[in-house]
């Protein structure tokens, strides 16, 4: 039962968060008073406690390889169950890291938003959430933890109360429940067909096996690809992004689009590699529609940034663009272009979420929302602006960064396989992309450090340590993965060689 303590740990003390912020609300007939400095400051301790221990255990756990639990049986054969193997220790160690740095420099910002206990109580749960969904054993598993991921990180996104958050975190929630449905098809169609749904590495179907059903297979997978694809930003179920992060709070918005979107290129790995197989789906037509969908997707992110002048409206159409880099690397069914998914995967986490946070430094501290309006801002707040270069560089894939590597696995990847047209088209949608990253990025860091003359400098004062502590981390591991990769490229070779 061990499995379970890292999953519930987060979950019941984010819901002692949110009952002792209804139980507030009560007594002050709902009108908003400030929390004391001491009991913010219990607030903050008791949240990033729970956030240290809780990923400490969820890391240990994902160490323990083979740990199962079976918790209870939903129908005969389907029971509610966990298992670790090393896909979960990777996806559980990368949100783990992102949550505790984000939770360290929610501390500060959350005090200009207000309603501190329930924004950490949803902070918690949905950690707690994300554990559950990583240690997921089958497929049934995953689609109950995947809505509740939908259900309890939808207040993120409502946090402010205003008519503009309501309206996106029920654009999010509609397009959440859309991909929900198409992935609840598929489900009910394997469960007819496949011989089980408990995760194999490689798969559980063989095109001979299954050869008479093979159409409507196909079909239910393809809908489960575009289904989970909701979260993961591929299109067509995109467009909940560019709305969603405009409203949310920064830290929120750095956790959507660096881990809400990564579960569900989760859901994707768990459902290609070890349900249906890559062979199952090699050469079809589902293959080949991803793959398009995936590159449509990288192109019309990376052009939409380019052309937005809101800053984290921008960085949403980034993540679109990018973590469809990763749909494109899974989607080619190479081990190659696996292993630069899933270093992809790991490595825009730590980009993206430091750009958000630059953000959410830029809104704190200068009330910044427009990219026209950073000019200059490097002269007042450098440390700020060199993170956001170095998550910049990263981001478009320039050597020593982190993002060259998976980037060039990506590439590599396509390269060497059989996919006909994408094997060249691919590669070469992804470098026009990286151009339009690097225009839609260095822009701000040009502007930022060399301002057009008679700009004027304002002084916004120093950033404070809690905010920038978490930045400087993520810049690092930007860097210091790119420099040093061979740890994580063996260990993610490991996980590629078991599926093909």
């Amino acid at each position: 039962m061990l499995i379970l303590l890292p999953i519930l740990l987060p979950i019941v003390m984010g819901s002692i968060l949110l009952v002792a912020s209804f139980v507030e609300h009560l007594k002050k007939n709902n009108d908003y008073q400030a929390e004391s400095d001491q009991e913010l400051s219990k607030i903050h301790l008791f949240s990033v406690a729970g956030l240290v221990v809780s990923a400490a255990l969820a890391i240990y756990v994902g160490l323990q390889k083979g740990m199962s639990c079976t918790l209870f049986y939903l129908l005969e054969d389907l029971p509610i169950y966990f298992a670790v193997d090393s896909l979960s220790l990777l996806f559980v160690t990368f949100i783990s890291i992102v949550f505790v740095l984000v939770g360290i420099y929610s501390c500060v910002y959350m005090k200009h938003e207000h309603e501190e206990k329930r924004f950490f109580g949803f902070y918690l749960i949905v950690y707690g959430v994300l554990v559950g969904l990583d240690f997921a054993g089958n497929l049934v598993t995953l689609y109950l933890f995947y809505e509740f991921m939908t259900l309890t990180s939808m207040p993120f996104v409502l946090h402010n109360g205003s008519h503009e958050s309501t309206m996106a975190s029920l654009k999010y929630l509609f397009y959440s429940m859309c991909g929900a449905y198409l992935g609840l098809f598929g489900i009910f169609v394997l469960y007819q067909y496949a011989p089980s749904l408990t995760f194999t590495a490689g798969g559980v179907m063989s095109v001979l096996s299954y050869n008479g059903n093979t159409a409507i297979m196909l079909v239910a997978i393809m809908c489960m690809l575009i289904g989970f694809g909701a979260k993961a930003g591929m299109f067509p179920l995109h467009a909940w992004l560019p709305s969603a992060h405009p409203v949310a709070p920064s830290p929120a918005s750095a956790v959507l689009s660096s881990i809400i979107v990564k579960c569900g290129v989760l859901a994707i790995i768990r459902v290609v590699f070890y349900i249906a197989g890559p062979s199952f789906i090699a050469g079809t037509w589902v293959q080949y529609a991803w793959m398009t969908l995936s590159l449509l997707t990288v192109f019309m992110g990376s052009l939409l940034a380019f052309r937005e002048p809101i800053f984290k409206k921008r960085l949403a159409y980034s993540s679109v663009s990018q973590v469809s880099y990763v749909l494109f690397g899974l989607a080619v069914l190479t081990t190659t272009g696996f292993e630069g998914a899933l270093l992809h995967t790991v490595f825009h986490a730590f980009i993206k979420c430091a750009l958000f946070l630059t953000a959410g430094i830029f809104i704190f501290k200068c009330h910044i929302t427009r990219v026209s309006d950073l000019q200059g801002i490097g002269k007042s707040m450098p440390i700020t602006l060199w993170c956001f270069t170095f998550a910049s560089l990263g981001l478009i894939g320039i050597p020593p960064t982190s993002g060259f590597i998976s980037k060039w696995y990506l590439a590599l990847g396509a390269l060497q396989s059989d996919i006909g047209a994408f094997r060249y088209v691919g590669p070469a949608i992804l470098l026009v992309s990286a151009l339009l990253t690097a225009g839609y990025l260095l822009e701000i860091v040009v502007n930022g450090f060399f301002p057009k003359e008679g700009t004027e400098i304002k002084s916004y004062g120093k950033e404070p340590k809690a905010m920038w502590i978490p930045l400087m981390v993520l810049a690092g591991l930007t860097l210091g993965l790119g420099v040093l990769p061979n740890g994580l490229i063996e260990f993610i070779s490991t996980i590629a060689s078991s599926l093909f």
